[in-house]
């Protein structure tokens, strides 16, 4: 018998020649494949094969820094050197938020916390007032002190947890305020005193009114006119001992 192929077959490729063919075929397709990605991996990058720092996210661990940190220091009483600092911020109704920083020379577990006394027997003002502090809040050595009341319409002693040297408190003045006439109702008189001025007498103090302010007196001192400088810049005269801490403000309370 004849070993050619029989006739309309010479030309089908044996199974195992199908089975060759199909398989370079896949290497072909794949390395196609492989060099379309290359290709664009290398579009998308320009060429740089260094890797790309990922944006940051909610869980990136990134932290804003908090109001504190991200206001200066001021240098001064109360916050780089013993004494005491007072800011007070005017509202519309008469009352002040207050923040009070205060730096003891020794440590002390224990403050008295004086008001300012009543209007009836300060001049520029002249009639009773009934001073009182709410929403208290004192840290001791950047600790919270745990406060029974945070209400305050007299004379008292504030225990500290432990002893401390940095105190920091905020609060809000209220009833302090002398209004002066119907026909300029946000022209007013007021009496301010830190808290913690009686329980170091001697401590340097600064104390500053944020806006409005037309004049300061300081009763406790032989020279009464404690104002310096002009408005809109008008200040109160700075290192006042904390014993006499005392400034009735002449001011207009925002509208």
């Amino acid at each position: 018998m004849s070993g050619r192929a029989a006739p309309g077959h010479e030309f089908l490729p044996s199974p195992s020649g199908v089975e060759d063919l199909s398989r370079t075929a896949v290497r072909v397709l794949a390395a196609a494949v492989l060099m379309l990605g290359l290709g664009a991996t290398a579009a998308c990058t320009g060429g740089s094969a260094a890797p790309v720092a990922p944006s940051p996210g909610v869980d990136s661990g990134s932290v804003s820094p908090t109001p504190e940190e991200s206001v200066p220091v001021t240098p001064g009483p109360g916050v780089t050197k013993p004494g005491i600092r007072l800011i007070a911020v005017p509202r519309k109704d008469g009352s002040f938020d207050m923040t009070e920083d205060v730096m003891l020379p020794q440590a002390m577990n224990i403050l008295q916390l004086q008001l300012p006394d009543s209007g009836e027997h300060l001049a520029g003002m002249m009639a009773k007032t009934t001073p009182q502090v709410t929403n208290l809040k004192v840290l001791a050595d950047n600790q919270v002190v745990p406060l029974e009341e945070t209400t305050l319409n007299r004379t008292a002693d504030l225990p500290l947890t432990t002893a401390a040297t940095r105190i920091h408190l905020t609060y809000r003045l209220s009833g302090s305020v002398i209004r002066s006439t119907v026909s300029k109702p946000e022209r007013a008189g007021a009496a301010i005193r830190p808290l913690t001025s009686s329980t170091e007498g001697a401590l340097p103090t600064s104390l500053s009114v944020t806006s409005g302010l037309l004049n300061a007196v300081c009763p406790l001192l032989t020279d009464t006119r404690c104002a310096v400088g002009d408005p809109p810049k008008l200040g109160i005269q700075p290192d006042i001992p904390a014993s006499k801490a005392l400034v009735v403000l002449q001011l207009d309370l925002p509208r």
